[in-house]
């Protein structure tokens, strides 16, 4: 595996960059930070997906800005719903850098988002086809909510001890409704931020078996075989 820290100079607010060993071509993966930023859980998540045969960047929407102002921005956007929310266009800056690199398949692309990121790359999907899978983690919806009909197939986790799991059943019986392939599953006793393994709410079980489905329906959208 080859990692990097990508400059701002490279990319608007940089990030972290993790590819598999060989040549490729590698399906690609963007990782959407949750409020904490890109810290040591979200290099380890990037990483994590090199060792499973993607290329991931894990887009920083803080870096070189004023996180504060950003935090008020992205909340904004969760509240209001809005597909082009701000932030989403740094999300799509990344992904461009992303398949710009000679070891990504430009056709084989999917993000995966934690909370705040999570909201971000449901929202995203929905106004970019370059996107052929999501993995959203404890998320918000936009509204309305069928603009979810634009999106591209959804993995999707949630925690049952958090006001997300209604979020999630929501997206669950809209994507149905839409013909949109999903997997959504609820975790009856997880917290919010369930999957960082940093945090107070971490818990294993439903992190591994979140992080296997995340892995086993991304085999399937994107595939880690050329």
């Amino acid at each position: 595996m080859q990692t990097r820290d990508i400059k701002t100079s490279e990319l608007k607010g940089g990030g972290f960059l993790a590819v598999p060993e060989g040549h490729g071509p590698f399906p690609g993966v963007v990782v959407i930070h949750e409020a904490y930023g890109v810290n040591d859980n979200i290099r380890d998540i990037t990483r994590r997906f090199a060792d499973a045969g993607y290329a991931a960047l894990a887009a920083d929407l803080f870096g070189g800005r004023n996180r504060a102002i950003c935090m008020a921005r992205y909340m904004a956007g969760m509240l209001l719903g809005s597909v082009n929310r701000y932030g989403v266009e740094d999300l799509k800056a990344a992904l461009t850098y992303l398949v710009k690199l000679p070891e990504v398949d430009a056709r084989r692309l999917g993000a995966i988002g934690f909370c705040m990121g999570g909201s971000f790359a449901i929202a995203w999907a929905c106004t970019d086809s370059r996107l052929k899978a999501i993995a959203p983690f404890y998320a918000a919806n936009p509204r309305p909510l069928d603009v979810v009909k634009r999106a591209c197939p959804v993995v999707g986790s949630y925690p049952g001890r958090d006001f997300t799991a209604g979020a999630g059943r929501s997206l669950d019986a809209a994507l149905t409704r839409h013909g949109i392939a999903h997997e959504i599953k609820i975790y009856p006793e997880s917290r919010h931020s369930f999957a960082n393994d940093r945090g107070s709410a971490y818990d294993k079980e439903a992190a591994d078996d979140s992080w296997r489905r995340v892995l086993a329906f991304f085999g399937e959208q994107l595939g880690t075989n050329g």
